[in-house]
């Protein structure tokens, strides 16, 4: 399968310039044409045949550069999906600017958190995605009640935790990795708080063994994490009631924070917190691709050889697997 990616430009409505625009990467299943405008402008019309899309949109991690992403976009979009990535640079805390997912700090106030999305970037993303599917090749072909919010680090937070219908009724799963919902003393929580998921969609939660960037930021939540995975799985055991059979926590062995991308970059983020992936990476990211990718070919595409896969999974067959579970 042919995959192409083109690029796109939103303005974020409120934000004020010059960090008012975010730049998108639309990956998706092309078919070779011949046609003129292939052959002049690059622009390779999409595979009819595996339309209409659902809609993967990737929420990097804080300074991480979308392109880290790519090798995820690329296994998703062959299997049928229209995959997202975008940078967009922001100043989300007073003279902090940075490369952001769009975290909306006001909404992670006791006071206010659970009412609104945490991701600022999601409604002006949402938005594109519309004239996407409007204009261009890839009129007509996407399926726009079905997005899947997905992520690393912070990234993954902000999709996990906007991924609720009230929200935005459109929005049918999210998964992240590198992630909890572990709670900031600076905001004005009691140490060690896991706060609640909207918990009314399909969830995949994953975490790493050596990830030592969760393990070395413990102190901003006021406690000691006795693991690496232990506020990943809080967030798991914690934040959602489960019951309903589609939402799972699988932690891996070997994995740090940063396994989640490919090639590594040490120029920016916080790497230099990390400990050292003790797992073949290659491997772990063909595991967290093959996962995702079974997750919503599950739950949202209703394949019964996806959920047979699953369970397979499940039994903990695979060395790199340290626990798998759901609820």
């Amino acid at each position: 399968m042919t995959i192409r990616a083109f690029y796109r430009a939103t303005k974020v409505e409120k934000a004020q310039p010059p960090y008012d625009t975010i730049h998108l990467k639309v990956f998706y299943p092309a078919k070779m044409s011949g046609s003129d405008q292939e052959q002049n402008q690059g622009m390779v019309p999409a595979d009819p045949q595996q339309a209409p899309f659902p809609i993967v949109i990737l929420f990097s991690g804080i300074n991480c550069n979308p392109e880290l992403y790519k090798w995820l976009a690329i296994d998703l979009a062959q299997r049928g999906m229209l995959v997202v990535t975008f940078a967009w640079i922001a100043e989300n805390l007073p003279g902090f600017i940075s490369l952001t997912p769009g975290v909306d700090i006001a909404m992670l106030a006791p006071n206010t958190y659970g009412t609104a999305p945490t991701a600022s970037a999601l409604p002006a993303l949402l938005t594109e995605l519309e004239r996407i599917n409007s204009e261009g090749i890839l009129a007509g072909m996407l399926d726009l009640q079905k997005i899947i919010l997905g992520g690393h680090s912070a990234g993954a937070r902000v999709a996990i935790e906007s991924a609720s219908p009230r929200f935005f009724p459109q929005v049918v799963a999210s998964f992240g990795y590198g992630v909890h919902t572990a709670a900031g003393k600076m905001m004005g929580y009691e140490a060690g708080t896991i706060l609640p998921l909207p918990d009314s969609l399909p969830l995949l939660l994953m975490g790493g063994t050596c990830d030592g960037v969760i393990a070395n930021s413990s102190h901003r939540y006021g406690t000691v994490w006795e693991e690496a995975t232990t506020p990943v799985s809080r967030t798991f055991q914690e934040a959602i009631s489960g019951g309903r059979n589609d939402s799972y926590l699988m932690l891996i062995e070997g994995a740090n924070h940063f396994s989640f991308t490919d090639p590594f970059d040490p120029t920016t983020g916080r790497p230099f917190l990390d400990f050292p992936a003790t797992g073949p990476e290659d491997e772990i990211r063909s595991l967290m691709a093959e996962t995702i990718g079974l997750f919503i070919d599950a739950h949202l595409r209703h394949q019964p050889k996806a959920f047979d896969a699953l369970k397979q999974l499940l039994n903990n067959a695979n060395p790199l697997i340290k626990s798998f579970e759901r609820k």
